[in-house]
């Protein structure tokens, strides 16, 4: 189907620049320096995106006197966690949906958890002061095939058993809401979902660390870890080292100075494209009443949401993986997915002729067999990670941060008696089997879209397995 304006989706992006909207700012914060020197700390973090910076600043609320030291490799935020779509999820399971299956037995208590951890985020970014534009409109799920339509109400119906506020509206309904031709259903669930500003969530969370008192050195990557003595390990970077009892690794799809976590965690990357501001009668062309979050229930799912002045951010579809888990900065621009995405845009709303992308980026996420995050200890202990978020962690890395300093410093508590925290997922197998999977499974998701959303039988084995790839 092409859109409407034959080659318009093309001449779109002619003047998009090839950078993250969110970071692409003069009040980006200015670097801290590196570290030079040996330092010792209570907690050392590595790694400054949510993981790190939820972990640090949950341990100087814990215990206002641990000395806690945070170390990034470039700047706090400059990767997922400055350049995602700002979808901050309740959901710590990938979706009420994934949770269901692989965790039924304890769903009730992860959703409850989830939400709680949801409030804890809007409620630190009141206490913190933090401008991030925080929403909390819910996310709507439209059917863009019949056969996404039983899919929508199964989840209206799992989200109402737990109480929530959803609605299942039909294609009426939706239209009156969001106006696109390709919608003919839609599930919205209220409550569990806001949207915000990722970068400036990323840089609020690192201003509040540095106003308690955690050390963050920037420009710093760790090369390797060491056992001390006295039960301390030593985090080693090209000028200087930190020593410490506990250790916090949230190193994300970026492969860290701990092999074992590489062989679950899959490097993909996802692709994302800004408009230019809407005109006032733009967006009257489109409706979005509610400012709600929104993704089609496709396996190659599109997300996008409107901006604080009304842009629209498009992404998703295309999760490209490269041999070896390669990355490089050269693969986070990617032609040939920048143009499916502009011409999906206008697809899904012709009326928007004439609208420009300003911005055209992409980046790695961190996804794993199980699809939601997954965690482990390492050195007797000493050392707790986190990862495997698959495009959730928004919200879900601050649960993980608590999780890892629970862990840290042995407390038995609700979240570490979860089989979401005492299970981990399958290891992914070496290259070449690796790769070849991957790719099969994106041909299968394809075709699952193309044929009424029928898995064929690599996914029905994946599904057995436990590895069931949703997108």
């Amino acid at each position: 189907m092409q859109a409407k304006g034959s080659k318009l989706w093309a001449s779109a992006l002619t003047d998009a620049v090839p950078a993250p909207y969110w970071t692409d700012r003069p009040d980006r914060p200015v670097p801290t320096e590196p570290l030079t020197t040996a330092t010792a700390a209570d907690l050392a973090v590595i790694g400054g995106g949510y993981s790190g910076l939820w972990t640090a600043l949950l341990a100087k609320e814990r215990n206002p006197g641990t000395d806690v030291v945070l170390v990034e490799s470039a700047m706090c935020g400059h990767a997922a966690s400055g350049r995602n779509g700002g979808f901050c999820a309740a959901s710590l399971t990938h979706g009420l949906a994934n949770g269901l299956e692989r965790f039924p037995d304890e769903i009730d208590d992860l959703e409850r958890l989830g939400r709680a951890n949801l409030d804890a985020i809007e409620n630190a970014i009141a206490r913190y002061g933090i401008d991030c534009d925080f929403e909390r409109t819910g996310e709507m799920e439209v059917a863009t095939a019949p056969h996404e339509l039983e899919w929508l109400r199964e989840s209206h119906v799992a989200a109402t058993a737990l109480g929530y506020r959803s609605d299942l509206l039909d294609a009426a309904e939706v239209q009156r809401l969001v106006h696109s031709p390709t919608y003919l259903g839609g599930w919205w669930d209220r409550d569990g979902v806001a949207m915000l500003d990722p970068a400036r969530l990323a840089w609020g969370l690192r201003r509040a660390c540095l106003k308690l008192g955690v050390r963050i050195f920037e420009g710093t990557p760790v090369q390797r870890i060491s056992k001390s003595t006295g039960g301390t390990l030593t985090l080693h970077t090209p000028h200087g080292e930190v020593r410490a009892p506990r250790v916090a690794l949230c190193t994300s799809a970026f492969a860290g100075p701990l092999p074992k976590v590489s062989r679950h965690v899959v490097p993909v990357y996802d692709y994302a494209l800004m408009t230019e501001p809407l005109t006032a009668s733009q967006l009257d062309t489109i409706g979005w009443r509610g400012r709600m979050g929104m993704g089609d229930a496709s396996y190659r799912f599109h997300y996008y949401r409107l901006t604080r002045d009304n842009r629209i951010l498009f992404g998703g579809y295309d999760a490209i993986y490269h041999f070896g888990g390669r990355i490089a900065p050269a693969l986070e621009s990617n032609e040939a997915t920048f143009e499916t995405l502009s011409r999906h845009f206008f697809q899904t709303f012709p009326q928007l002729d004439g609208l420009r992308f300003t911005h055209r980026w992409g980046g790695i996420i961190d996804t794993c067999g199980r699809f939601c995050a997954f965690f482990g200890s390492a050195y007797r202990g000493r050392l707790a990670y986190a990862a495997g978020y698959t495009g959730l962690g928004v919200g879900a890395t601050r649960f993980g941060a608590e999780v890892m300093l629970d862990r840290l410093w042995g407390l038995d508590t609700e979240r570490t008696r979860l089989r979401l925290v005492r299970s981990r997922p399958l290891p992914l197998p070496p290259e070449p089997l690796r790769s070849a999977g991957i790719q099969l499974t994106r041909w299968s998701l394809a075709r699952a879209d193309a044929h009424q959303g029928r898995r064929n039988l690599w996914l029905k084995t994946l599904d057995y397995t436990g590895l069931g790839f949703d997108s």
